[in-house]
């Protein structure tokens, strides 16, 4: 049996990221796998800190020598079938928890070769999740494709599969808005946006953890 894991870069484990990964792992159970659900900021960990020991001569590549939560996680992570990254858009980049992943995963499957570009030992099917209080005009507007793009290249140049990509926009970040300081957001739309098109991303989320699977 196929092993999904869905990683939730989101401080919410009910919120939109997450629900989001659930209707993914929903589509690749259907599909016959088996899914887990990490959610990254229950786990005490960090990111990179340049130790370069994965990068050392005398020891083998692929694995990161720091050891806390996130070490069994990158483990499970080269043990399975297909990965889904979800992270919530903060301050025009992934979360901090999700980036902090990210580093660990990657740079040490990296290596400076330009004959070995990843030591990650199979191709892995991926995709990533993001979700966004900005529309997509303004995701268009302010460079976000090639800013998350680099995420992506690297994705594809460490796994060796191009991640499957969805993008929920104008999402709701407060269930009372009159609640928050957010004079700057018409509550009413926003929540008309989520009523028309959160559900087309649940099934566009469904649809890949199905894919994923497929691959």
């Amino acid at each position: 049996m196929k092993n999904l894991i869905a990683i939730n870069g989101s401080p919410r484990k009910n919120w939109n990221t997450a629900e989001l990964l659930k209707h993914a792992m929903q589509g690749a159970e259907d599909a016959g796998a088996s899914t887990e659900l990490v959610n990254l900021y229950s786990l005490k960990y960090k990111g990179c800190t340049s130790c370069f020991a994965c990068k050392l001569k005398s020891r083998p590549h692929g694995t990161c020598a720091m050891s806390d939560d996130l070490s069994p996680v990158l483990e499970r992570v080269k043990d399975a079938d297909a990965l889904i990254i979800g992270s919530p858009i903060y301050f025009m980049n992934l979360s901090a928890g999700t980036i902090a992943f990210i580093e660990r995963l990657f740079f040490s499957n990296y290596i400076y070769s330009d004959e070995i570009p990843t030591v990650f030992p199979k191709k892995l099917p991926s995709a990533f999740v993001y979700t966004m209080n900005m529309t997509q005009n303004h995701f268009e507007q302010f460079g976000m494709k090639e800013r998350l793009g680099m995420y992506e290249l690297f994705a594809r140049r460490i796994l060796g599969v191009t991640p499957k990509i969805l993008r929920a926009y104008d999402t709701v970040q407060f269930k009372d808005y009159s609640r928050y300081e957010s004079s700057i957001f018409d509550a009413e739309h926003k929540f008309a946006y989520r009523e028309e098109h959160f559900a087309e991303d649940c099934a566009a989320a469904y649809e890949i953890g199905r894919a994923l699977v497929a691959e």
